[in-house]
Protein backbone atom coordinates (compact mmCIF):
# COMPACT_ATOMS: atom_id res chain seq x y z
CA UNK A 1 0.00 0.00 0.00
CA UNK A 2 2.42 2.69 1.55
CA UNK A 3 4.67 1.82 -2.29
CA UNK A 4 1.65 2.24 -4.40
CA UNK A 5 1.16 5.72 -2.56
CA UNK A 6 4.87 6.66 -3.10
CA UNK A 7 4.24 5.50 -6.91
CA UNK A 8 1.46 7.53 -7.36
CA UNK A 9 2.95 10.68 -5.70
CA UNK A 10 5.74 10.01 -8.20
CA UNK A 11 3.57 9.96 -11.04
CA UNK A 12 1.38 12.58 -10.41
CA UNK A 13 4.45 14.95 -9.57
CA UNK A 14 5.92 13.72 -13.11
CA UNK A 15 2.35 14.28 -14.67
CA UNK A 16 2.17 18.25 -13.65
CA UNK A 17 6.26 18.95 -14.73
CA UNK A 18 5.45 17.06 -17.85
CA UNK A 19 2.43 19.13 -18.34
CA UNK A 20 4.07 21.84 -17.22
CA UNK A 21 7.03 21.54 -19.84
CA UNK A 22 4.73 19.70 -22.26
CA UNK A 23 6.54 16.65 -22.07
CA UNK A 24 4.86 13.53 -23.83
CA UNK A 25 3.95 10.68 -21.41
CA UNK A 26 2.60 7.37 -22.83
CA UNK A 27 1.68 3.60 -21.00
CA UNK A 28 1.48 0.35 -22.11
CA UNK A 29 -0.03 -2.62 -20.93
CA UNK A 30 2.39 -5.47 -21.20
CA UNK A 31 -0.17 -8.52 -20.04
CA UNK A 32 -2.06 -7.09 -23.31
CA UNK A 33 0.79 -6.96 -25.44
CA UNK A 34 2.23 -10.61 -24.63
CA UNK A 35 -1.25 -12.27 -24.69
CA UNK A 36 -1.59 -11.11 -28.53
CA UNK A 37 1.65 -12.06 -29.47
CA UNK A 38 1.51 -15.39 -31.62
CA UNK A 39 5.05 -17.09 -30.14
CA UNK A 40 3.94 -16.18 -26.48
CA UNK A 41 1.87 -19.04 -26.35
CA UNK A 42 4.05 -21.53 -27.18
CA UNK A 43 6.48 -19.97 -24.81
CA UNK A 44 3.78 -20.28 -22.25
CA UNK A 45 2.76 -24.38 -23.00
CA UNK A 46 7.00 -25.04 -22.75
CA UNK A 47 7.06 -23.59 -19.59
CA UNK A 48 3.75 -25.13 -18.04
CA UNK A 49 5.08 -28.41 -19.50
CA UNK A 50 8.61 -28.16 -17.45
CA UNK A 51 5.83 -26.96 -14.18
CA UNK A 52 3.55 -30.24 -14.64
CA UNK A 53 6.89 -32.78 -15.03
CA UNK A 54 8.51 -31.11 -11.64
CA UNK A 55 5.03 -30.79 -10.26
CA UNK A 56 4.44 -34.96 -11.30
CA UNK A 57 7.98 -35.65 -8.99
CA UNK A 58 6.87 -33.44 -6.27
CA UNK A 59 3.84 -35.13 -6.23
CA UNK A 60 5.80 -39.06 -6.23
CA UNK A 61 7.90 -37.61 -2.96
CA UNK A 62 4.63 -36.66 -1.38
CA UNK A 63 3.44 -39.97 -2.16
CA UNK A 64 6.02 -41.74 -0.98
CA UNK A 65 6.74 -39.60 2.47
CA UNK A 66 2.88 -40.36 3.39
CA UNK A 67 3.16 -43.87 2.33
CA UNK A 68 6.44 -43.91 4.79
CA UNK A 69 4.59 -41.96 7.43
CA UNK A 70 1.52 -44.91 7.48
CA UNK A 71 3.56 -47.95 7.67
CA UNK A 72 5.12 -46.29 10.83
CA UNK A 73 2.29 -45.63 12.09
CA UNK A 74 1.09 -48.70 11.91
CA UNK A 75 3.99 -50.47 12.13
CA UNK A 76 5.44 -48.41 15.41
CA UNK A 77 4.92 -50.62 18.34
CA UNK A 78 6.46 -53.77 16.83
CA UNK A 79 9.67 -51.61 16.30
CA UNK A 80 12.19 -51.46 18.76
CA UNK A 81 13.48 -47.77 19.74
CA UNK A 82 16.91 -47.76 17.07
CA UNK A 83 14.43 -49.12 14.67
CA UNK A 84 11.77 -46.18 15.42
CA UNK A 85 14.65 -43.89 15.16
CA UNK A 86 15.69 -45.00 11.91
CA UNK A 87 12.34 -45.28 10.36
CA UNK A 88 11.80 -41.49 11.75
CA UNK A 89 15.45 -40.63 10.40
CA UNK A 90 14.12 -42.29 6.68
CA UNK A 91 11.37 -40.17 6.58
CA UNK A 92 12.99 -36.24 7.68
CA UNK A 93 15.46 -37.25 4.89
CA UNK A 94 12.79 -37.48 2.36
CA UNK A 95 11.30 -35.02 3.48
CA UNK A 96 13.94 -32.79 3.33
CA UNK A 97 15.14 -34.36 -0.11
CA UNK A 98 11.69 -32.83 -1.23
CA UNK A 99 11.88 -29.66 -0.25
CA UNK A 100 15.56 -29.53 -1.34
CA UNK A 101 13.96 -30.26 -4.92
CA UNK A 102 11.20 -27.80 -4.62
CA UNK A 103 13.66 -25.60 -3.86
CA UNK A 104 16.03 -26.21 -7.05
CA UNK A 105 13.03 -25.56 -9.24
CA UNK A 106 10.70 -22.98 -7.72
CA UNK A 107 13.34 -21.38 -5.19
CA UNK A 108 14.79 -18.15 -5.60
CA UNK A 109 17.43 -19.47 -7.85
CA UNK A 110 15.29 -22.12 -9.16
CA UNK A 111 15.14 -23.90 -12.87
CA UNK A 112 11.71 -22.31 -12.92
CA UNK A 113 12.67 -18.68 -13.15
CA UNK A 114 16.07 -19.56 -14.72
CA UNK A 115 13.96 -21.18 -17.68
CA UNK A 116 11.18 -18.42 -17.44
CA UNK A 117 14.03 -15.87 -17.66
CA UNK A 118 15.68 -17.46 -20.44
CA UNK A 119 12.76 -18.75 -22.67
CA UNK A 120 10.90 -14.80 -21.88
CA UNK A 121 14.01 -12.58 -22.35
CA UNK A 122 13.86 -12.58 -25.99
CA UNK A 123 10.51 -11.53 -26.45
CA UNK A 124 10.83 -9.23 -23.43
CA UNK A 125 13.70 -7.58 -25.54
CA UNK A 126 11.56 -7.03 -29.16
CA UNK A 127 9.23 -5.64 -26.55
CA UNK A 128 11.54 -3.24 -25.24
CA UNK A 129 13.33 -2.61 -28.90
CA UNK A 130 9.66 -1.50 -29.81
CA UNK A 131 8.90 0.54 -27.14
CA UNK A 132 11.78 2.72 -27.56
CA UNK A 133 11.56 3.06 -31.55
CA UNK A 134 7.87 4.58 -30.99
CA UNK A 135 8.96 6.30 -27.98
CA UNK A 136 12.05 7.86 -30.27
CA UNK A 137 9.61 8.30 -33.19
CA UNK A 138 7.02 9.77 -31.59
CA UNK A 139 8.51 11.78 -29.59
CA UNK A 140 7.63 10.42 -26.09
CA UNK A 141 8.98 11.96 -22.95
CA UNK A 142 7.76 8.70 -20.86
CA UNK A 143 6.42 5.56 -20.92
CA UNK A 144 4.66 3.75 -18.41
CA UNK A 145 3.62 -0.28 -17.86
CA UNK A 146 0.74 -0.02 -15.97
CA UNK A 147 0.92 -3.94 -15.54
CA UNK A 148 2.36 -4.79 -11.87
CA UNK A 149 3.17 -2.32 -9.40
CA UNK A 150 2.67 0.63 -11.31
CA UNK A 151 -0.79 1.42 -10.56
CA UNK A 152 -2.73 3.89 -12.49
CA UNK A 153 -5.93 4.82 -11.14
CA UNK A 154 -6.47 6.86 -14.22
CA UNK A 155 -4.87 7.10 -17.50
CA UNK A 156 -6.40 8.42 -20.99
CA UNK A 157 -6.76 5.84 -23.42
CA UNK A 158 -4.75 8.53 -26.02
CA UNK A 159 -1.71 7.41 -24.34
CA UNK A 160 -2.03 3.95 -24.52
CA UNK A 161 0.89 2.97 -27.17
CA UNK A 162 0.24 -0.72 -26.58
CA UNK A 163 -0.85 -1.07 -30.11
CA UNK A 164 1.31 0.40 -31.83
CA UNK A 165 3.87 -1.55 -30.05
CA UNK A 166 2.12 -4.71 -31.54
CA UNK A 167 2.26 -3.27 -34.73
CA UNK A 168 5.77 -2.63 -34.67
CA UNK A 169 6.54 -6.26 -33.77
CA UNK A 170 4.41 -7.27 -36.92
CA UNK A 171 1.29 -8.31 -35.17
CA UNK A 172 -1.47 -7.44 -37.12
CA UNK A 173 -4.44 -6.02 -35.22
CA UNK A 174 -8.44 -7.05 -35.94
CA UNK A 175 -10.67 -4.43 -35.54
Amino acid sequence: MKKSVIILALFIGLISVAEAQNQKIGYIDSDYILSRLPEYAGLEQRLRSLNEGWREEIQEMEDEIADLEREYIAREILYTEEIRKQKLNEIAAKKRQRDQYIDSRYGPEGEYFRQQQLILEPVQRRIMDAVEIISTRDNFDFIFDRTGDYLFLYARSQWNISDDVLLELGVQLNP
